[in-house]
């Protein structure tokens, strides 16, 4: 891939994408990136830019329109209560064999929480949250096409609550919106919670004793290298009597990534310490740190996300996987979800 810039220096430390790396060497809290868009890491003008309107339909991963319509608000809702019914029962399920942790982080992490949360649903439907099948646009349509004219009966069992949704749809396009929510929220829950335990234990690093607290490991990676590193909004006149860099043209980038590690609002910004939210009864209420967005824009899954992570931390941690990464800096790319890329093994 291309050059990487070299990240501040720890003992088990990362190295941005030299796109990210600019951003986080500039000092300025309102920026231009490009003629036509706008970047702003500054902790109040990020709140109001996301109070300023609604978040658009195009603007969310899991509910931009599918199969040529919108995603009715009904059908969504149903998304989200059926995917939090399936995450917490995966949580009370036995994990798979620690095996299936072993290789390239995150991809093995999203590849286990996958099987372990959806491996059960009947064929083919469950094959809308395999890895191999997710990259290739050809085979997820013949997927799609196989999970229409076969969506499983009502004799079967094992089935998740988010393969029901997709049996029990009321007409075809239903059916297809059902088909493609499902890929978006298998897919979007376990990338975001492997990524956030595959960085929490590439940021424990080697040689430390275990954690505690898992819970404050995951507040604190959450800070210093949150998946959710950026958010979009389209332009337009909301954000224009705001600052005046924005331009009613202008699309607007926010940074939490950079407004977590600016010297402003945290003391030694670029340390990893967990300590720091230490009796912490709520984080998200933390000034300058917005891991899932802020209030009335917030990620639709954020209540499931660290539990679930906790789980998946937990199971490396008892299975002792070991980093198995050559060198003592590790990889972050510039992409949608902000993950570092190392080799694990599990040796239990």
């Amino acid at each position: 891939m291309a050059e990487m810039a070299p990240a501040i220096p720890r003992s088990h430390s990362v190295v941005f994408a030299p796109r990210i790396q600019e951003l986080l060497d500039r000092d300025e809290k309102v920026f231009r990136i490009d003629p036509a868009k706008v970047g702003v890491s500054d902790s109040r003008l990020m709140s109001e830019i996301v109070a300023a309107r609604p978040v658009l339909a195009t603007e969310r991963s899991v509910y931009k329109p599918a199969a040529g319509a919108e995603i009715p608000h009904d059908s969504a809702t149903r998304t989200i209560r059926a995917l939090g019914q399936d995450a917490m029962a995966g949580i009370r399920k036995p994990p798979p064999p620690a095996r299936g942790m072993s290789g390239s982080w995150p991809y093995a992490g999203t590849s286990y929480l996958r099987r372990w949360l959806f491996g059960a649903d009947p064929l083919p439907v469950s094959l809308l949250s395999k890895r191999g099948i997710t990259r290739s646009d050809t085979l997820s349509r013949l997927v799609d096409q196989a999970v229409s004219a076969f969506p499983g009966g009502a004799e079967q069992d094992g089935r998740t609550a988010l393969a029901g949704l997709i049996r029990d749809a009321a007409d075809p396009l239903e059916r297809r919106q059902a088909i493609a929510m499902y890929r978006r929220a298998t897919a979007t829950l376990c990338d975001g919670v492997a990524a956030l335990a595959g960085n929490a234990l590439w940021l424990t690093g080697p040689g430390r004793e275990r954690p505690e607290n898992l819970t404050t490991v995951l507040w604190e990676t959450l800070r210093l290298l949150p998946p959710a590193w950026m958010l979009y909004r389209k332009g337009g006149t909301a954000y224009t009597a705001l600052h005046p860099e924005i331009r009613a043209e202008d699309d607007v980038a926010l940074f939490p990534l950079l407004m977590h590690r600016h010297p402003d609002y945290w003391p030694d910004p670029t340390e990893f310490r967990p300590e720091r939210w230490d009796g912490v009864a709520d984080p998200e209420r933390t000034p300058a740190f917005m891991p899932f967005g802020y209030e009335g824009a917030r990620c639709w899954a954020k209540h499931l996300v660290v539990p679930l992570a906790e789980r998946l931390l937990t199971v490396a941690l008892d299975n002792r996987i070991a980093i198995r990464s050559p060198r003592q800096d590790a990889e972050v790319p510039l992409r949608s979800l902000l993950s570092v890329r190392f080799e694990a093994r599990a040796t239990v």
